[in-house]
């Protein structure tokens, strides 16, 4: 497909300065060695659980470039700079691995934190957060496959659901929309069915709840025409935040071990059919279902504009928004909201030792797919030349 229209680097890079884009470069050059990553990664763990003096580095290397920062208000810098170039946050309070009841409901009061906080903010019309952000997986778990809960963790879902409410409830009397993040498979139908809950409870008018299909898996578009059903039958409106996926070598692992199919899709061009399918079908659907564009991927962001044209959808329907993460793929983002596209950046903060796993992720993640990190530094590569001549 022509990729002319995120070409354009100077708008891609025009938030950043000189040497913010050299620490691109540093960084991306080094995600793109495998064998880098392992390596920094494991040391990077090490000295955070010694309490090695590391945080300043990290701050100034990785976390400062895909991270907004420790907090809201630290935040606030890249929020107004993202907006001044029509570029909205999705502020992503991205601790993760806690198993705590305290942890949850710090992390309940910090979502809804957000949404008040977005409520007085233009530049941020959206929140989100992850089902184990607030019960442990274990519960999640047992629900999905169908196990009976103990009395003690069925107060302890209850409590779950409390939570899901509490944040649902805020939002839609603030008129912020929340995105609910999708995790592993084998947790991920308890988390759907309680968000078609929050969806038929919220959702009446216009979608403020949006639950999150991975596309890397082969039933999720099955999944959705299911729940369209229900959601016609019902009278509730669906949003949907769809994505290729984040867990693929766990799930692959996982089914190989337990001796059960793998879920996801059975190659790089299956999952982009199922994925580009996946958001025909929604913009087929457009008055029932909202999207939330979660996508790196060229073609199919290509794709998404060919489909709006061709179906006279305006570019800034509030139905239809494209999200990238803070710190990658500027080209698309900033090149789209020059157009006039609804545009967000998923900016992760919280505190540097407990950021870490999201951030190994990312590393892990960005030298898995073939191409990204390349395209990157590709692009990177050009606007320093760009800026010398």
């Amino acid at each position: 497909m022509q990729t002319s229209l995120f070409d354009n680097t100077e708008n891609a890079f025009k938030l950043k300065s000189d040497s913010e884009l050299e620490r691109a470069y540093f960084l991306f050059k080094m995600i793109s060695k495998e064998p880098l990553v392992r390596i920094g990664t494991a040391a990077t763990r090490f000295a955070l659980n010694a309490n090695l003096p590391v945080e300043g580095l990290i701050r100034s290397t990785v976390f400062d470039h895909f991270c907004g920062g420790v907090n809201e208000e630290d935040c606030m810098t890249s929020v107004d700079k993202l907006y001044s170039a029509n570029v909205c946050s999705v502020l992503d309070y991205s601790v993760e691995g806690k198993e705590e009841e305290a942890s949850f409901d710090e992390c309940m009061n910090k979502v809804i934190g957000l949404v008040e906080f977005a409520d007085e903010k233009d530049a941020m019309p959206i929140v989100v957060f992850k089902p184990t952000g607030v019960g442990r997986f274990a519960i999640w778990q047992k629900l999905t496959e169908g196990t009976a809960l103990t009395s003690e963790e069925q107060v302890e879902w209850e409590r779950i659901k409390e939570r899901m409410h509490a944040i649902c409830k805020i939002a839609k009397e603030r008129d912020v929309e929340v995105l609910i993040d999708g995790e592993e498979s084998w947790m991920q139908d308890a988390a759907d069915d309680m968000v078609a809950e929050l969806m038929a409870t919220y959702n009446k008018e216009k979608p403020i709840v949006y639950n999150t299909l991975q596309c890397y898996r082969h039933d999720r578009l099955e999944y959705l025409k299911k729940l369209h059903l229900e959601a016609r039958a019902r009278d509730f409106k669906i949003g949907m935040k769809i994505v290729r996926g984040a867990y693929m070598e766990k799930e692959n692992k996982r089914a190989k071990e337990k001796g059960y199919p793998t879920p996801i899709c059975k190659d790089k061009r299956a999952t982009d059919e199922n994925f580009n399918a996946t958001m025909r079908y929604i913009f087929e659907n457009l008055d029932d279902i909202s999207l939330f564009l979660g996508t790196h991927n060229e073609d199919s962001s290509l794709l998404a504009v060919k489909l709006m044209g061709e179906m006279g959808i305006a570019k800034d329907d509030n139905r239809v928004w494209f999200g990238q993460l803070y710190g990658m793929s500027d080209h698309i983002s900033f090149n789209l909201s020059l157009e006039g596209y609804n545009v967000a950046k998923y900016l992760p903060f919280g505190p540097v030792k407990d950021v870490m796993p999201y951030l190994i992720r990312r590393a892990e993640e960005n030298t898995s797919v073939a191409g990204q990190t390349n395209r990157e530094l590709e692009l990177i590569k050009a606007e320093r030349k760009r800026r010398k001549l």
